[in-house]
């Protein structure tokens, strides 16, 4: 009996000691899976071209020699962790997500950004170490944002800080805010907070932060006064009843400076365009007319799209200014025609669209055709006739070509004198000089070289 419980006994331990020890094996064969899979997800984050994920919710790409850091629309919360870039990233992109607060240290690991945009959040806090570590920093865009209060000391660790907007945020313009407005009314500093205005108290309610006296916001009111100023009551500034570009459009400045005005309900061009904008989106508004000198100050502009806007009038010196314009979108408008002049200022326009537009094919829109076989580097579609009947779904340039060509056999039939004009002479540089000489006034005619004088 002992014998047979020692037998097995013995083969129950050999069973234990091999599953012990594959045991560890399969953990092991685990372990080298998850690192593989850790490798390979390192090798998708090693850069293979102009763009690449470095985050799970962000990429990386290089414009002219600087990294950027690209996390717009991404719906973020917070601001991204730094991580391993190929190298060090100067600008970060986060506009356009739902970030509501700027911790401290949230900027930790960007110590190397020259411009960090923050502009379409939801940021109503600013945690006065936020942007600690950025001493490179020189553009910091934080508009169209919900801050109220912002202290000087916030911006203190920026010490090359050169650009800040600040504008279309409810600032409550309190005594909270007396350092913020002193810092940015040093004359040094003209470049920080432009535009930006109190929403409150009611007394400075539309006055610029750049314009406000700061000795008012910490004076003593009296009790139910409700923040409004008994010595000096100040009335607000009356709202402008032409749109400001800054204000009213939201402006991108990397990779190049853009602005966004559309879907703004516009009736017409904003005023105050920068001088340094590069391209200008003005699509999907109600701008019916284009009046002289609309983009005067808009020197640098290569693209400007006013595409969906009923447009129907173009002034002659509305395109003004625009010396290097090289693309222009005015399709699904409702133009019938070009005024004589327009284009002229366009020299090096490239790229011009003209469709869904109802074109009448008279003889005013003669100067579009000409123009553009004068401009033939220039790249058009859309021009199309809508109208009258016998000349819809046909080309503007067909139309032009074929009313040149009935031209002279229409002038024929016209002609009063037809039996006392040689046919063979029509179209001849004799001709010519006779209707030239019909048209032209006597006093403006050149000498004849010959003059007959009947004897009677």
């Amino acid at each position: 009996m002992r014998v047979t419980s020692s037998l097995l006994i013995g083969p129950l331990l050999l069973l234990l000691l091999a599953s012990v020890e594959m045991r560890p094996g399969k953990d092991k064969g685990a372990t080298d899976k998850l690192t593989r899979n850790r490798m390979r997800g390192a090798r998708r984050h090693s850069r293979s071209g102009p763009s690449r994920p470095v985050a799970p919710d962000c990429s990386e790409l290089t414009e002219s020699g600087d990294v950027f850091i690209d996390c717009q629309d991404r719906r973020l919360t917070t601001t991204p962790t730094s991580q391993t870039w190929s190298q060090k990233p100067k600008h970060l992109l986060l506009a356009r997500n739902k970030i509501k607060v700027l911790r401290e240290d949230a900027f930790s690991g960007f110590e190397s950004l020259t411009s960090l945009d923050l502009q379409q959040n939801q940021i109503s806090l600013v945690v006065e170490g936020a942007f600690e570590g950025l001493t490179r920093l020189k553009t910091l865009l934080l508009q169209h944002n919900r801050l109220g209060t912002l202290s000087e000391e916030a911006l203190i660790p920026m010490p090359n800080l050169r650009y800040l907007r600040l504008y279309d945020n409810p600032w409550s313009c309190v005594c909270a805010m007396d350092s913020l407005i002193r810092t940015l009314q040093v004359p040094s500093n003209r470049n920080l907070g432009n535009h930006a205005r109190c929403a409150g108290p009611a007394w400075v309610k539309g006055m610029k932060l750049k314009q406000i006296d700061p000795r008012l916001l910490c004076m003593e009111t009296l009790p139910g006064d409700n923040q409004t100023d008994p010595t000096n009551p100040v009335d607000p500034i009356p709202i402008r009843t032409k749109p400001d570009a800054t204000t009213t459009c939201h402006t991108y400045l990397f990779p190049q400076i853009r602005m966004d005005c559309s879907n703004r309900g516009l009736t017409e061009v904003p005023a105050g365009i920068p001088e340094d904008v590069v391209h200008m989106d003005l699509s999907h508004n109600s701008i019916r007319h284009l009046k002289a000198k609309n983009f005067q100050g808009a020197r640098s502009l290569r693209t400007l799209d006013i595409s969906h806007n009923n447009l129907e009038h173009i002034d002659k010196a509305s395109l003004f200014g625009l010396l290097h314009l090289l693309e222009l979108d005015l399709s699904n408008n409702s133009l019938r025609f070009v005024h004589y002049g327009v284009l002229e200022d366009l020299y090096f326009l490239s790229k011009l669209k003209l469709g869904d537009n109802p074109w009448v094919c008279d003889y005013s829109i003669h100067y579009m055709a000409y123009w553009l076989q004068l401009h033939s580097k220039v790249r058009h579609s859309g021009l199309w006739c809508q109208s009258p009947p016998e000349h819809t779904g046909e080309s503007v340039a067909e139309y032009v070509y074929s009313y040149n060509k009935e031209c002279p056999k229409d002038r024929q039939h016209s002609r009063s004198d037809e039996d006392q004009t040689d046919p063979e002479l029509w179209n001849t540089a004799m001709e010519v000089q006779g209707e030239l000489e019909e048209l032209e006034p006597s006093h403006l005619r050149g000498p004849q070289k010959y003059q007959i004088i009947r004897l009677s």
